[in-house]
């Protein structure tokens, strides 16, 4: 599984999980692009496999917070 963040140039901060197969690196997996706007309320995020990627925002009420939640569903078509 190959985890990580990186700031591409145009200051987005990209998020990913995915597969580190040698034939096929970064197939199958999620990302979350945040916005300048966005990186700044970005509590913490997490993945949950090559498939799954949780971040956590901070919200304007205290104490309360929000989960996003990317996933990749493979189909058979």
């Amino acid at each position: 599984m190959h985890v990580g963040q990186q700031r591409l140039a145009s200051r987005e901060l990209l998020l990913y999980s995915d597969y580190e197969e040698e034939n096929a690196p970064h197939t199958q997996g999620v990302a979350l692009m945040l916005s300048k706007q966005a990186q700044n309320p970005l509590i913490r995020w997490e993945s949950h496999g090559p498939s799954i990627i949780k971040a956590s925002f901070k919200t304007k009420k205290e104490g309360i917070s929000i989960n996003a939640i990317q996933c990749y569903v493979p189909t058979n078509d």
